[in-house]
């Protein structure tokens, strides 16, 4: 269980790290068609039927949410560090601030882990972690793929 929850951990690290940047390379894609793709891709992938993707998604999106905010207070500090002028002590401020939003983050994924046990077993539960990995793996590889293709097309013209 140490090792799903490890793996859903990383996964949770790298959608709030990774995920903002590649919505912003990929305009056309509203934050509803990204849920939907990730709904169903996670669905399927992790063999979720459609009553236990009925009770999964409300609370995954509701915790997304949520760690959506603590990770956007997290950046306003890292932005604060940018100030020329900032003592040392703000320094210190800042660092442990943006460490106990993470510390959050992992609560709340403790929180809704145990949310899910209700109605899924941990097995299907690591399957969704897993799914949610891959999604946000292959989410990369077409950012990074469409960058290319773009760069490319753009030399021909």
């Amino acid at each position: 269980m140490k090792k799903a929850f490890s793996i859903f951990l990383l996964s949770s690290l790298f959608a709030f790290c990774c995920i903002p940047s590649l919505l912003a390379q990929k305009p056309q894609l509203s934050k509803e068609e990204f849920r939907e793709r990730q709904r169903e891709f996670i669905t399927r992938r992790a063999g979720l039927t459609q009553e236990e993707a009925n009770k999964f998604f409300p609370l995954y999106f509701e915790l997304q949410d949520k760690k959506s905010r603590y990770n956007q207070e997290a950046w306003e500090k890292m932005r604060e560090g940018k100030n020329p002028n900032t003592t040392e002590a703000e320094y210190g401020r800042i660092v442990e601030d943006i460490i106990q939003a993470r510390i959050t983050n992992d609560n709340l994924d403790l929180e809704y882990v145990r949310k899910y046990k209700k109605f899924l077993s941990a097995k299907k539960i690591y399957d969704v972690q897993r799914a949610e990995m891959r999604f946000h793996r292959e989410l990369l590889k077409g950012a990074r793929h469409n960058g290319k293709n773009k760069s490319k097309s753009g030399a021909r013209k």
